[in-house]
This record gives structure tokens, C-alpha cells and sequence, in this order.
């Protein structure tokens, strides 16, 4: 069965994004054409880069690495949900990408953005880091407003035709990660 990770991509005090991937979850579990987990990169405390080798050497040395290593390699794609931070990504979460390299080739990513424009700027950033990563990423995505989604911008009341735009973001998330399986068999 494919796997796919919901990564909450801040570890912010009061971050929104918990409540966001907790949502896209339940959405997602409610599928049986992909098995769902949520990855929290706080569990991981993975302190700014600190790898003597380049991840794309695969010369882990620290044992958060070597676990987060473990994770994220057992995952066939991933759903990314991320702040918008001035325009771009949170550094928790490009930190947490920098860290790894082999383990996120030949996979889909989708993304779910929050901020004030709705994460639109997170999301273009992190595709532009994805294409390095040798990362799919699929052209729908998900976007909330802390305006018009979140109550005094924090307490998370997403509209309802947000869960269709997550319907659809999880269809070619498994789509894309079912057909790069191929690929990732033969490197």
C-alpha cells in the first residue's frame, strides 16, 4: 500500500499548522487508497544543520539525523503543510529538508499553505527547493487564509469547500507517488 507523510512544517509555540494537519488527516484517513501518517518535525528536534557531510552522501552521523533518515525514507510521498513565514517556508521545516537527500528522490509532494495569502508564497518556495530534491511535486494544492480560515488567526475553522481542494491534492499525491514507485525500484 502506499504510504504517504502529512508533515506539519513549523514547530513555532502556538503554530497553526497542527490543527491544519490534524484536518488534512482526517480527511485522509476516511481513503483506502493510501495509508496516512502525520510527521511532526518537532518530534525530531533537529537543531540547525549540523551533519559534517552533505546529505547527499548519505554519511549520517547524529542519531536525530539517522532517525529522521528512517522516517522519511519510508514514505512513497508526502503532503507538506506549511506556514507562510515572509514569503517563504518556515527555516524548521527547510531545515528538516536540507538535512536528507536520497531519501526524498523519486517521490510526490503536495502541499498545504496557511498565512495571509493563504501559504502561496511558502508553496512556490518550496518547489523551487523540491525540484533539487528530485521531489514530484503535484500541481494542486490547498491554501488558508488566516483571514477567512482561522477565528481571531488561530483557532483553525476552514470552509467547507476546502475539503474537496484536499480530495484532490490527495488523489495525484497518490497517483504521482504510485507511478515514481517504477522509478525509485530501478535506481
Amino acid at each position: 500500500m502506499t504510504k504517504i507523510a502529512i508533515i506539519i512544517g513549523s514547530t513555532r509555540p502556538g503554530r497553526n499548522g497542527e490543527a491544519v494537519a490534524k484536518w488534512v488527516h482526517e480527511i485522509a484517513k476516511k481513503r483506502s487508497d493510501a495509508e496516512f501518517e502525520l510527521v511532526d518535525i518537532a518530534d525530531f528536534n533537529l537543531p540547525l544543520l549540523d551533519e559534517p557531510f552533505p546529505p547527499s552522501m548519505g554519511q549520517y552521523t547524529k542519531e536525530h539525523t539517522k532517525a529522521w533518515s528512517a522516517k522519511i525514507a519510508s514514505f512513497d510521498g508526502y503532503v507538506f503543510v506549511t506556514p507562510e513565514y515572509n514569503h517563504a517556508t518556515s527555516g524548521a521545516l527547510k531545515n528538516a529538508l536540507d538535512y536528507l537527500y536520497g531519501e526524498w528522490n523519486n517521490k510526490a509532494a503536495g502541499f498545504v499553505g496557511y498565512g495571509s495569502f493563504g501559504g502561496t508564497r511558502a508553496v512556490e518556495n518550496l518547489r523551487l527547493i523540491a525540484a533539487e530534491l528530485q521531489l514530484a511535486t503535484v500541481r494542486a494544492q490547498v491554501g488558508f487564509s488566516l483571514f477567512t480560515d482561522f477565528e481571531n488567526f488561530s483557532v483553525f475553522k476552514p470552509a467547507q469547500q476546502h475539503e474537496q481542494s484536499v480530495s484532490t491534492l490527495l488523489d495525484q499525491v497518490i497517483a504521482w507517488s504510485g507511478a515514481l514507485k517504477t522509478l525509485r525500484n530501478n535506481v
